[in-house]
Order: structure tokens, then sequence, then C-alpha cells
């Protein structure tokens, strides 16, 4: 009877220590099971991160690719503007020299007019020397106006080249620049202004719109013509609406 009793004892001593064992066993398998999924849920994420990272440096080279040539087209537009600028500048000096040579010729000839006209020369032959005096003038007039405008072209290019280079970089204009507000569209958020090209308004200029002397918008030119721009309200930089007949003024004037 103690044998059985003993043996009895054993088995169930044998059985707790194997429901033990069980449960401790079952704990780690869990415990694996949950370290698994946390290392799964992990590579999972890694990988999710790692594919859009690639699709960003894949949109970014695209991008560096795009501004690549649009630089590399910007800066031959200024070696083409500058080159033109050198042949303008060498065909200016040609006619200032005509123009001094002209004006001696000139002074010879009021003195000769002088002559003629003690000695009795026609009408017909002053209106001829004048005729050339002012040819001449014209020729110059016009160069001067081309060298003008080939300034403000390389300025302008200048200043394109520099936006793409440099990220703050900001877009002088004349420190006398004043205009007005003629439309201004609240929906699609810009404006177009009576200023332009002839007043000294380059692209990605920065003007200040203000009412009564108070700041109402900040706006950055996007396109220029003659004698008026289009330009867009800059985000977070619109204080009140917008209205027609609202002044602008540079918001970085040239010093």
């Amino acid at each position: 009877m103690l044998l059985r009793i003993s043996l009895i004892l054993a088995i169930l001593a044998g059985l707790a220590v194997g429901v033990l064992n069980f449960v401790k066993v079952k704990e780690k398998i869990t415990t694996l099971q949950t370290n698994l999924q946390q290392q799964t849920d992990r590579a999972v994420k890694a990988e999710k991160q790692l594919d859009d990272t690639q699709k960003e440096l894949a949109a970014t080279k695209t991008k560096l690719t795009q501004t690549e040539t649009v630089l590399k087209d910007t800066t031959q537009q200024k070696d083409n503007a500058v080159a033109e600028a050198a042949t303008q500048t060498k065909r200016a000096e040609k006619l200032n020299e005509d123009l001094t040579r002209t004006r001696s010729e000139r002074d010879e000839a009021q003195q000769e007019l002088a002559q003629y006209k003690a000695i009795g020369m026609t009408a017909a032959q002053v209106a001829n020397a004048n005729k050339v005096i002012k040819d001449l003038q014209a020729n110059l007039s016009g160069s001067q106006e081309e060298n003008r405008l080939l300034g403000q072209k390389i300025k302008r290019v200048e200043n394109e080249l520099a936006v793409y280079k440099t990220q703050e970089y900001f877009v002088q204009l004349p420190a006398n620049l004043k205009g007005k507000v003629l439309v201004s569209d609240p929906k699609w958020q810009f404006v177009v202004l009576n200023v332009g090209e002839d007043q000294g308004v380059l692209e990605h200029g920065e003007l200040l719109i203000n009412r009564d002397g108070k700041l109402v918008a900040k706006v950055k030119v996007s396109s220029v013509q003659k004698d008026r721009c289009v330009a867009n309200v800059m985000p977070g930089w619109q204080i009140g609406e917008i209205f027609e007949g609202d002044l602008v003024i540079p918001a970085h004037p040239a010093s």
C-alpha cells in the first residue's frame, strides 16, 4: 500500500513538473512569437521607409536634373547677352567716335556755312548739311536706347541666374519704384500692377502692398511686360484684402 501511494505521489509530482515546464515553454513560445511579430513589423516599416526614401531620392534627382538644365540654359543666355553687350559697346564706341567726328565736321560746316552765307550759300545746301547732322544724332540715340535695353536684359538674366544659384537671394528693385494695383484676384491670389520693365521691375522681385501707410500683403513678381506686371501673393504675407488702387513699393530696394 505504501509503495502504491509513493508511486502515485511520484506520478503526480512528475505531472506537476511537466505542467510547470509546459507553462514555461508556452510562455517562451509566446514571447518568441511576440518578438518575431515585432521584428517583422519593424522590418516591414523599414522596408516601406526605404521604398519612400528611394522614391524621394528619385524625385530629388529628377528635380536636380531639371534645375541643372535650367541653370545651363540661363548661363548660356547670360553668356550670349554679355557677348551681345560687348558687341553693342563696341558699336556705341564707334558711334561716339563718329559723333565726335561729326561734331567736328559740324563745327567746320558751321564755319563754312557762315562763309557760305557771306558769299550767298543756297537754302538747299544749308538744309542738306543739317539733315546729315540730324541723321547721325538719331543713329547715336538709337544705339544708346539699344544699350539701355540690353543692360536691362543682362540684369534680368543675372537675376535669374542668381535665383537658381542662391536659395536666399533677393532681387533688388529701384528704390524710387512706386505703383498701384490695377486688378486683384483673391481666388487665384494674384494682382496686376501698373509698373513694368520700363520702371525697372524684374521677375522674382518682391513688393509690399500698403493702404493708408499700413501693410496689406507681400507679393512676388511672376511675369513682366513693358508697363505692367503680374505678381502672386506670398504665402503667409496677406494681412488684409487687396483692393484696386492700393500702393506698392519694393520690399528689397536697391541701395
